[in-house]
């Protein structure tokens, strides 16, 4: 189905009225991954906006799409013009959602399975959508980040108010209004920003 604020992209996606445990019983398992590739999340639609809306940002670059899901915002920048897109995800059923994804539109996007805190891979540009929703995986993220950012790669990131987004890191570059399925958000839509690391000199 396509994706509500980038239509440009169609993607391999749970129906709007499902919700994020409805395939568990409602229970949570911390044996398996939640299936957050099976739905757009806010930020990754935003960036994916932002990108197709921006393609010098990477075009001739290389892009690496960290937490990548359903490899929106990926396959937004192989449609912009990236001279190389990897899409990184801890869940290997992630990355085999981001390779049937990218296939299905016709772009060229490499998979990694590994989590973001063992990441070896440079990139001009890193993307980063709704990836500071618990308090451990926003500090590896930020972590991660804040060390590629003075390696010099460009940071961009999507946060619709996730709760440990750390702002202070962050300039805001764009803001949506993002359609969003009731049953995974409770509401129809979320404000989303698109925010771009600045330089700091603080501790790691």
């Amino acid at each position: 189905m396509p994706v509500p604020l980038a239509p440009e992209s169609s993607l391999h996606l749970a129906d709007g009225k499902v919700g994020f445990f409805d395939g568990t019983g409602g229970a949570f398992s911390s044996d398996v991954p939640p299936p957050f590739w099976l739905f757009v999340w806010a930020g990754g639609q935003a960036l994916a906006r932002y990108v197709l809306d921006h393609p010098e940002l990477v075009r001739d670059r290389s892009v690496l799409d960290v937490a990548s899901g359903s490899g929106v915002a990926a396959i937004a920048a192989a449609r912009a013009g990236a001279k190389r897109v990897t899409a990184l995800d801890v869940d290997p059923q992630a990355v085999a959602a981001v390779a049937r994804n990218a296939a299905a539109n016709r772009v060229a996007v490499d998979t990694r399975a590994a989590d973001v805190a063992d990441l070896d891979h440079a990139a001009d540009v890193i993307l980063a959508g709704d990836v500071f929703y618990t308090r451990t995986v926003a500090d590896r993220m930020t972590s991660r980040l804040r060390r590629a950012h003075r390696e010099g790669a460009r940071i961009l990131v999507g946060d619709p108010g996730r709760g440990y987004f750390p702002e202070r890191l962050f300039t805001r570059v764009a803001e949506y209004v993002v359609p969003v399925p009731a049953a995974l958000e409770e509401t129809e839509s979320l404000v989303t920003g698109v925010w771009e690391m600045h330089a700091t000199n603080g501790p790691r």
